[in-house]
């Protein structure tokens, strides 16, 4: 699928937090209030990456937290997609995985994926990512209900080995 990923700025806020909000999405992927988007679009070691069709309508959205990890961890703290099943969710991760990586310092990229989100766990493995352990009940649901995770993540030298064109820095 054809998009382009550029940084994200405060007025892609209302796009994100509706794509956080879209049904069933509250069951894999987190939600904040525009608040909290605003704050982390301030700190340096954040970034918003925003996946757009062609003509600029915006299609998805990643976050990324841990930017300025003085060890090199990138967490991807949420990716989604407005209309998923179209392969835009996989174009995007490839995209910010490129976007992660071509930072000299990252060394690590790095996720959680909730239990039983069996469609994402098997996305992110075919991409690279390998599983490091389960944070047991980890986050507490609307329903109160605790839900375990778990934690994946691609090295540089992984992502190098996929992709000729990254230095092995």
């Amino acid at each position: 699928m054809l998009i382009r990923t550029r940084q994200g700025r405060v007025d892609d806020i209302p796009f994100v937090m509706a794509t956080e909000r879209l049904p069933g999405f509250d069951a894999f992927i987190g939600r904040w209030d525009e608040e909290h988007h605003r704050q982390e679009m301030t700190l340096a070691g954040s970034a918003y990456l925003i996946a757009e069709r062609p003509g600029g309508a915006p299609a998805g959205f990643a976050i990324l937290q841990t930017l300025d990890d003085p060890f090199g961890n990138v967490l991807l703290r949420r990716i989604a997609v407005s209309e998923p099943g179209n392969g835009l969710g996989r174009t995007l991760l490839h995209d910010t995985m490129a976007w992660a990586f071509a930072r000299p310092k990252t060394h690590r990229f790095y996720l959680d994926v909730l239990a039983g989100n069996e469609r994402a766990h098997r996305v992110y493995r075919s991409v690279g990512f390998q599983d490091e352990g389960i944070l047991r009940e980890i986050y507490t649901r609307a329903d109160g209900t605790r839900v375990s995770a778990m934690l994946m993540s691609i090295l540089r030298p992984e992502w190098a080995a996929r992709h000729s064109d990254v230095a092995t820095q």
